[in-house]
């Protein structure tokens, strides 16, 4: 498994606003692809955790938009790990500009393990390790409390 991932973004035309710039709500959508893509490049699957009952809402997003994109601007979506918990993962995301690499937006999201029934609950062992090799940190661990 490799820390951290790294997904290519073309603005879309669609995901522009009236001034011609991305959307800050497009954004979203970038650093939640660059997440499915990091835990798919790694064996780890959205559905596949969802058929076993474990569902990850995202609970928190903070995000700094540092500079604007325009239409087919590429852009790369630099995704990692930053803390696994028993029953929470902390992502850390980067957009970065492909032709000059400035960096577009920083954001932090917090996913919170939850059953069907929407209540809290712990990542099973498996799906819980698998994301702590991911962890950026030289110790590939973020620790075991909720």
């Amino acid at each position: 498994m490799i820390p951290g991932s790294v997904t290519e973004i073309r603005v879309r035309y669609a995901e522009t606003d009236q001034m011609g710039r991305a959307h800050h709500m497009a954004y979203v959508a970038w650093f939640e692809l660059g997440r499915t893509e990091m835990m798919r490049q790694n064996g780890l699957s959205y559905a596949g955790m969802e058929r076993r009952g474990i569902l990850l809402p995202v609970v928190r997003l903070e995000v700094d938009y540092l500079k604007g994109l325009e239409y087919e601007e590429v852009v790369d979506v630099h995704t990692s790990i930053a803390e696994v918990r028993s029953r929470r993962v902390v992502f850390d995301y980067r957009l970065v500009r492909r032709d000059d690499a400035v960096l577009i937006a920083e954001a932090t999201s917090v996913l919170l393990s939850m059953d069907r029934a929407g209540r809290p609950c712990r990542l099973p062992e498996d799906v819980r390790a698998a994301l702590a090799g991911l962890v950026r940190t030289p110790g590939g661990t973020g620790g075991d409390a909720a």
